[in-house]
């Protein structure tokens, strides 16, 4: 991997043209699996500061729909991206938009469900998530979150098992998450811009950064030309194809701050 340029470097001028932080959550938001005051604070001020805040996670619908409740965001995208939601205040209602339908996600939880348990019985050590019950759309395989962390060589077996059996699987700082179908983190932010905003990211890429942790989070690192990765999105070097265009000094929600301060700056 290319040697990361340190967050310092961002430009003034595209500093000035960001109108949407996009980011993910674990690790990235999160410190050691605790969302710190720092880092809700960041969030705040970048949306008094006129700032669209929209996180982009794997975690399931069932925290997703908190999130957008409750958090000081303009939407969530959730699942790897199966789905959106943005809760409406003036209507006090949930806009919600997933990938597939309410059968299709019917007929592929059962089909997840059962890959699960394969799993499971062919490596030791691994779980299906804490958080696998609030899912809609896909199969979290717990590699170092709430178990003992497990070796390279386990994960890479979990990431095979998943794409054998014909699933779209990348690994997080935390889970192996599988799901049916080709969308993925940034397909899902693409649609939820356009139709909550009217914004089209394919025009407007230089108008939002993104920040993020892990390699599931590459396509957005490709994507926007001013994509940040916290401080440890180094742990990944080696598996990295497409890193981030900056890095911060921090790890976790001290470094998503740290973006916020640099963004928020006179």
């Amino acid at each position: 991997m290319a040697a990361l340029v340190p967050l310092s470097e961002f430009p003034d001028a595209a500093r000035l043209a960001v109108h949407t932080v996009l980011c993910d959550i674990d690790d990235t938001l999160t410190t050691q699996g605790r969302l710190t005051a720092d880092a809700y604070a960041a969030m705040e001020r970048l949306r008094a500061a006129g700032k669209r805040v929209v996180p982009v996670t794997g975690r399931p619908a069932g925290w997703c729909d908190l999130i957008a409740r409750q958090w000081p965001v303009d939407g969530v995208v959730g699942e790897n991206g199966a789905f959106y939601f943005r809760y409406d205040d003036a209507a006090r209602r949930m806009l919600r938009g997933y990938h597939d339908d309410a059968g299709t996600r019917a007929a592929n939880r059962a089909r997840l469900d059962r890959l699960g348990a394969e799993i499971l019985a062919q490596v030791p050590g691994a779980a299906v998530s804490a958080d696998q019950a609030f899912r809609v759309a896909d199969l979290a395989i717990d590699y170092r979150e709430d178990v003992a962390p497990l070796d390279d060589a386990q994960v890479r077996r979990i990431l095979g098992l998943m794409t054998d059996a014909g699933l779209t699987a990348k690994v997080s700082s935390i889970h192996v998450n599988g799901w049916i179908g080709e969308y993925d983190k940034l397909s899902m932010t693409r649609r939820f811009l356009a139709e909550a905003f009217g914004v089209d990211l394919g025009a407007e890429r230089e108008g939002a950064v993104f920040v993020g942790d892990s390699p599931n989070d590459q396509p957005a690192f490709a994507f926007f030309p001013h994509s940040v990765g916290v401080a440890n999105i180094r742990r990944f070097a080696a598996e990295l194809s497409d890193p981030p265009a900056y890095v911060t000094g921090a790890e976790g929600g001290a470094g998503f701050a740290e973006v916020a301060d640099l963004l928020l700056a006179d």
